[in-house]
């Protein structure tokens, strides 16, 4: 019915028009102008019941007023280009909004819950939290949950925006509408319908896409006068010329069309755009504050860096050891400490193949390390004092200046080797500094670590200024500050000790949100996977999005400026200027559907090894069967 109203009008109206050429019948014009116009006429009515003057209304009486000077052709040219061109804005606009459709249609709609030990098919509403749902090779995850058994590669392109799979494993997230690729994984249901990440994702999408830009605010209001004044101007021209003609044209080419779905148009791409790339938006007032920013304030820990302790040097003191003899010592003795950094060395002699087996009697010593049994050793890993020799400290200083936290490994008292860990830097930081850098985005690193440690990160980032030993107060003054030099400034933080802070700058960005909901509701960017590069792509696309609704709006005044050039000098008439008018709305449409165009770039590296981690899961797959 809906394709009917919308393309059958446009057919009879133009076989309409065909038919009055063939047989020079002019009441075949007149009533093609009727068939095109009738929707149009009730369009400006109900606009004039809100009293509004609306587009369709200049259409109307332009249309009404070429009937009653005997020119039929034009009547019936102006409602058929009006008629099939808004047919064809509502198909390009209905693909501007496909990503949210992609995203509607990913939404599961059953799910396999295993009850009584037997699967059982059920439909979405009938699970409960708590259930647990089996997912097989090939099938669609239907809840957020938490993997309880199994291992497989799943595709969360829908949810993350990742092209590539990513391994799960027991007490791994996984997230409704994302696909298993290989595997098998049993899931305990945990957000299920409008509690799961994609409902939600839907929702923001849906929200964000229909909030106005400031420009697009003041451009509906510069309508509500402008399209009056198009027939105040009409009419005076009519009077003055005692052309009648002319005033109608002047009331179609005077058309804001284009003028006016220039914004809503490129927001619509774009937000889409980026939440296909999982990048979420809040919204159009946002996309435009995000293509100004030119300053990023970005915590340490986490953010540029892994977020936790990694082993990094293992030095030889004593030769008549090697570099895994001493680690594994190291990593033995660290089996009875609960100290964050133990975990650092145990899980990097584990990574380099080495066997760390517990050891069954140690003391902890406050404050300088933990001395162990190792077999028939007495061996102590922390400070000198732990060591009945004092070692030369060369070593150890040179560690420390480099931001790591170094220790000495002993046996029987003396020094015979040094562990050093620290916070990694994360693959990805150094391309996102740089991308961002490359948009001539300043970038402050802002961390409550110890000056030393900051420092020796920002060096190899290459970050344009440190701020260290902060508390949370203040990173909310380092805003302030950049605000007061005229800088628009984006906050990438945890969203917990740093929420003064985010909440003070113009953009607050939420990384890795796709497991956390309030992070999608209250961020006004939240990159969904836990990728600092999407920041910089994120800022980019809102640059490409605002510089879309620039480029646009000229194209709208441009035809307008041209068409009333083209009637005060001649040649233009209303069938014409309709033509005219109808192309530059779809031209507009056009050059904003090109931000729907793929343009985020994945890493080969990380490519290579999800693709490793799918073919793994397939082959476990083929072990269980």
């Amino acid at each position: 019915m809906k394709i009917w109203k919308t393309w059958g009008v446009v057919a009879v109206s133009g076989l309409l028009i065909t038919l009055s050429w063939i047989t020079g019948w002019d009441w075949l014009m007149i009533a093609a102008a009727v068939v095109a116009g009738w929707q149009i006429a009730v369009s400006a009515v109900q606009a004039l019941r809100i009293r509004m003057i609306s587009i369709d209304l200049l259409v109307v009486v332009a249309a009404v007023g070429a009937l009653f000077i005997n020119n039929y052709w034009e009547s019936a040219a102006v409602t058929f280009l009006f008629a099939l061109g808004k047919a064809l804005e509502r198909a390009t606009l209905n693909r501007t909004r496909q990503a949210l459709s992609d995203l509607v249609e990913a939404a599961p709609e059953t799910a396999t819950v295993l009850r009584g030990g037997e699967p059982e098919t059920v439909e979405i509403w009938e699970l409960e939290p708590g259930d647990v749902v089996l997912v097989r090779n090939g099938e669609q995850v239907p809840v957020d949950g938490r993997v309880i058994s199994g291992h497989g590669g799943v595709d969360e392109a829908t949810i993350t925006g990742e092209s590539v799979p990513a391994e799960k494993s027991e007490g791994s997230e996984v997230f409704a509408g994302t696909w298993l690729r290989a595997g098998l994984l049993r899931v305990e249901a945990v957000g299920i319908g409008s509690d799961s990440t994609l409902a939600k994702i839907i929702h923001r999408v849906e929200d964000a896409q229909d909030d106005k830009a400031r420009t697009q605010t003041f451009l509906e209001k510069f309508s509500r006068y402008y399209t009056p004044g198009v027939m105040v101007a009409a009419l005076l021209a009519g009077l003055f010329t005692q052309n009648i003609e002319l005033a109608l044209t002047l009331l179609v080419i005077g058309c804001p069309g284009a003028l006016v779905i220039s914004i809503p148009v490129s927001i619509v791409a774009g937000i889409g755009r980026s939440a296909k790339d999982g990048v979420l938006i809040k919204g159009g007032e946002y996309l435009e504050t995000a293509a100004k920013v030119d300053a990023v304030v970005v915590d340490k820990t986490g953010t540029l860096t892994n977020g936790r302790p990694e082993l990094t040097d293992v030095d030889v003191l004593n030769t008549a050891y090697t570099r895994d003899e001493v680690l594994t010592l190291a990593a033995r003795a660290e089996t009875a400490s609960e100290h964050p950094l133990a975990d650092a060395i145990i899980r990097g002699a584990r990574d380099r193949g080495l066997a760390v087996e517990l050891v069954e009697k140690a003391r902890p010593v406050a404050g300088r390390g933990i001395l162990a049994k190792v077999d028939d050793l007495e061996v102590a890993v922390g400070s000198a004092e732990l060591l009945e020799k004092t070692p030369d400290n060369t070593r150890i200083l040179e560690l420390n200046d480099q931001g790591k936290t170094a220790m000495y490994v002993g046996v029987d008292g003396e020094a015979v080797g040094i562990v050093a860990v620290a916070d990694t830097i994360r693959a990805d930081a150094p391309a996102a500094v740089e991308a961002l850098h490359a948009r001539g985005i300043k970038v402050i690193m802002a961390t409550g670590d110890a000056e030393r440690v900051a420092r020796n990160v920002a060096a190899e980032l290459g970050v344009d200024e440190v701020r260290a030993e902060l508390m949370p107060e203040d990173k909310l003054t380092i805003v302030q500050e950049l605000q007061a030099e005229g800088r628009v400034v984006a906050m990438v933080g945890d969203g917990v000790n740093d929420t003064p802070a985010l909440a003070q700058a113009d953009i607050g960005v939420a990384m890795g949100a796709a497991g956390s909901p309030a992070a999608i509701e209250t961020a006004d960017i939240a990159l969904m996977a836990d990728k600092l590069p999407r920041l910089p792509y994120a800022l980019g696309l809102a640059r490409r999005t605002v510089n879309t609704m620039r480029v646009n709006i000229g194209i709208a005044l441009v035809t307008v400026a041209v068409l009333l050039a083209g009637v005060l000098f001649g040649g233009v008439t209303m069938s014409i200027g309709m033509l005219v008018h109808e192309a530059s709305v779809l031209l507009v449409i056009g050059i904003a559907m090109l931000l729907l165009r793929p343009t985020l770039k994945e890493e080969a590296p990380v490519q290579a090894q999800s693709a490793e981690l799918t073919s793994e899961a397939a082959r476990r797959e083929t072990l269980t069967a």
